[in-house]
């Protein structure tokens, strides 16, 4: 047997011959390895520790083969070490039952030290920081606020085309009538009615407007991967901050750039869309570091929701700026908006550290139960990305359709409402603002409530992550799916339209407590890499959404087109969802598992030395 000793980040720094204790930022942890076994890093099996290694479920190796166990609280509570026989009869049990979920610190790296090991006197279960507020509140506070402003930056361009292009004067199809829906704002009432002298002065059909909505998303997207990548090997502080302060000073351009032509305002849309980039993987990753596990559903949801609150400040706010702003309306938009973005930036690198033990001033208390939570995923140290593993996944895969639904029928809503409200319903563009950012403060509300619920569901017991995430999810993206089937029906109608659209769209912030922090679940230490992968993929569906509907819609504004628009987008959510119903996963995968690096290390390591040595043989014969 060999006790190996952690850096921080899954490397070895040295080994003792009997059962050792690794020291992981300070925290003593017990490990077991056994020396003779390599588990590769492309093999998965059911239950985490795999081969030769240690079992989640509380058994010997996993309920796999020649594995050490580990005593302490495992979720069939079976003993460890053991015999052979003891641990099948174990796992046997554990089978028969159902292996009931173990949060981190109940795992067995995390399990009870012995007297003579646990020197320092550390629980297994960690105790919570004594103060309400600690550094990690701030931390996520301030990542809630970023994600707002990178929401705020990238929908604020759907309330300001509706002012900037002349709607009434557009090509349309000649058989479509005028006056489908009089709307709510008739010239009876002189003081709402929109006239000519408040139409833009751009004249872009509707599918060139998709463009210039999508565009943003171009830049977005191929971002995604490097900066997920970077981040787990550099740190995410530095590329968010960076990143987002690029995305607001190119803000200012925008007024500028789109009196040059469409080809300029599209380029300075793009290069907003790679600022912004970081955003998402860093913020994954920051949390993984920062937050606890029985935190993650509350803080991650906070966080996400950022992105609800930002859509709710930036479409009503960006209605009445381009009714009453300054610098001709529209523009101050993109004024107002930049300079928010540019201080929060400044602000975001001042204030926000890249985890607990970079932190000149955070309490010794909080540090210690950070970091007793949230094991391997800080640290210096950079493990090798099991990718093959990765993507043999099938809750990965799971994760990653969810998401790419999710951002079709998100951005279908999100670029495309203004539009719809001003095309069909008539709203003038204050109202338009107004009314098109009651959904998405319904989704930030309901999204808050979902993952306190959420968090209490796991800390019951009674719920697996793995079930939680599933529940939570159905509603948030079954519900919205729902909510577009009806919408697309209710004729003329304009606040029961919005109506159904605000209670759908709310029920969509379900998901920041479904598949949207399931990364954490699967994969702390990668979880920053895995929302890289998923979120790029999801975008590139995610900026379809705007052309597709420009194409629809393009010259037939009418609520047959607009029903196919959103039928689509609930066809797409209802799909999706499914099949994250059938493959999602909650529990920590056997790839995810530190112990495993250094021994996937030497094996790569090995594998390489015997593949020259054969090379070298065949050439000198």
């Amino acid at each position: 047997m060999s006790g190996r000793r952690w850096d921080g980040g899954g490397g070895i720094e040295s080994e003792e011959e009997e059962a050792g204790v690794g020291l992981m930022s300070g925290v003593h942890v017990a490990v077991r390895h056994r020396r003779d076994v390599v588990v590769e890093e492309e093999e998965e099996e059911s239950s985490f520790g795999g081969r030769g290694s240690v079992g989640y479920d509380g058994c010997s190796g996993g309920c796999g083969r020649g594995g050490s166990g580990v005593s302490g609280s495992g979720a069939g509570g079976c003993p460890g070490p053991s015999s052979s026989s003891s641990s099948a009869a174990c796992c046997s049990n554990n089978r028969a039952s159902g292996a009931k979920h173990v949060l981190v610190w109940n795992q067995p790296e995390l399990d009870d030290l012995t007297a003579a090991d646990n020197h320092n006197g550390y629980s297994h279960r960690p105790v919570p920081a004594k103060a309400w507020i600690g550094s990690r509140h701030i931390v996520t506070f301030m990542l809630f606020l970023g994600m707002a402003n990178a929401y705020i930056m990238r929908t604020n361009m759907s309330v300001a085309i509706v002012a900037m292009v002349n709607q009434t004067a557009l090509e349309r199809d000649p058989t479509i009538p005028d006056d489908e829906c009089e709307g709510y704002y008739t010239p009876a009432a002189n003081t709402t009615v929109h006239s000519m002298s408040n139409e833009g002065s751009f004249l872009w059909s509707t599918s060139q407007q998709g463009y210039v909505l999508s565009s943003f998303f171009y830049g977005y997207v191929i971002t995604q991967i490097p900066f997920g990548i970077l981040s787990k090997k550099y740190g995410a502080k530095y590329f968010l901050g960076v990143g987002m302060l690029i995305n607001s000073v190119f803000g200012f351009l925008v007024p500028l750039s789109a009196n040059f032509g469409i080809f300029s305002l599209i380029t300075i849309r793009f290069i907003q869309g790679l600022g912004e980039g970081p955003i998402v993987p860093c913020t994954h990753a920051l949390l993984a570091k920062w937050i606890p596990p029985n935190e993650r559903s509350r803080m991650g949801a906070f966080v996400y929701a950022g992105a609800q609150f930002g859509t709710v400040i930036s479409m009503p706010l960006s209605g009445v700026l381009s009714e009453y702003g300054f610098a001709g309306g529209w523009p101050s938009i993109f004024y107002v908006f930049g300079a928010i973005g540019t201080l929060w930036s400044v602000a975001f690198l001042w204030l926000v550290h890249e985890d607990p033990e970079s932190h000149p001033t955070i309490p010794h208390d909080e540090r210690k139960y950070i970091i007793s939570s949230v094991w391997g995923a800080a640290g210096v140290s950079s493990p090798p990305v099991p990718w093959r593993s990765i993507l043999k996944s099938a809750p990965f895969w799971a994760i990653l359709v969810a998401h790419m639904g999710q951002n079709y029928g998100y951005e279908t809503l999100m670029t495309e409402l203004p539009t719809f409200m001003k095309q069909v319903l008539h709203f003038n563009i204050k109202a338009n603002g107004t009314y098109s950012s009651l959904p998405y403060l319904a989704m930030w509300v309901f999204s808050m409530v979902a993952s306190h619920i959420a968090d209490m569901m796991i800390s019951s017991e009674k719920f697996t992550h793995t079930l939680t995430r599933k529940i939570v999810n159905s509603i948030g993206q079954f519900g919205p799916a729902i909510a577009l089937i009806a919408a697309s029906y209710t004729g003329c109608d304009p606040y029961l339209t919005v109506a159904i659209l605000t209670v759908g769209v709310g029920l969509n912030g379900a998901i920041y407590s479904g598949f949207k922090v399931n990364h954490l679940d699967i994969s702390p230490r990668f979880a920053g890499i895995l929302m890289s992968l998923t979120n790029c993929l999801a975008n590139l569906a995610g900026l379809l959404a705007p052309i597709v509907a420009g194409y629809v819609i393009d010259k037939r504004p009418t609520q047959a087109a607009w029903r196919v628009v959103f039928i689509t987008s609930a066809v797409v959510y209802m799909v999706c969802c499914t099949i994250y119903l059938i493959f999602g996963n909650g529990t920590r995968q056997p790839w995810d598992n530190p112990s495993n690096d250094q021994m996937n290390l030497e094996h790569k390591k090995n594998k390489k030395k015997n593949k020259m040595a054969m090379d070298i043989e065949d050439t000198v014969q």
